[in-house]
C-alpha cells in the first residue's frame, strides 16, 4: 500500500492518527468524519494513497461504492435520523477536493436537516447537451 508522507488519511489507514473507524478491508477503510455534516457522516477511502478519481483503479471505485452502500444500510439500521443519504466525491481543487486522498462521503439525511444541494440554475438547451455529449463521446474512444 503507497502512502504520502504527509497525508491524513493514508495515517489513519496504517493506525498512527485517531479515527472513529467504521468498516476496515484490504481495499478501503471507512470511518468518521470529523467535519459532521449529519450525525454519522462518514468517509470511505482506498488504503492505497491515490489523489485523484482519474488515478483510483476500477475495481477499488466500485468497491468503495458497495461498501457506501452497506454504510448507508447501517446508517438507516442504526437509530440515526437517515431518510435518506447523499453520496459526494469530490475531485480535485475545482472540484471542491480538500484532502487530496479520494475519498466518497457518506451523508445520512432526514427531511429537516437544514442542508441545501446546489442545484442548476435552470434547464440546459438540447445543443448544448448534444455537442457535450459528443465531446465526451469522442474522449472515451480514445481512453
Amino acid at each position: 500500500m503507497a502512502e504520502a508522507a504527509s497525508c491524513v488519511f493514508c495515517e489513519i489507514v496504517a493506525g498512527r492518527a485517531e479515527a472513529s473507524v467504521v468498516h476496515a478491508d484490504e481495499l478501503c477503510t471507512a470511518f468518521m468524519s470529523i467535519e459532521l455534516m449529519t450525525t454519522g457522516h462518514t468517509l470511505v477511502v482506498p488504503n492505497a494513497h491515490v489523489t485523484d478519481l482519474a488515478e483510483l483503479p476500477p475495481a477499488t471505485a466500485g468497491h468503495l461504492f458497495q461498501v457506501a452502500q452497506r454504510i448507508v444500510a447501517a446508517q438507516r439500521a442504526s437509530g440515526l435520523r437517515c431518510e435518506g443519504a447523499t453520496l459526494v466525491l469530490c475531485d480535485g481543487e475545482a472540484g471542491g477536493q480538500t484532502v487530496f486522498h479520494v475519498h466518497l462521503h457518506v451523508n445520512p439525511r432526514h427531511a429537516d436537516d437544514g442542508i441545501a444541494m446546489p442545484r442548476a440554475p435552470g434547464v440546459a438547451p438540447r445543443a448544448a447537451l448534444d455537442a457535450a455529449a459528443a465531446a465526451l463521446r469522442a474522449a472515451l474512444a480514445r481512453t
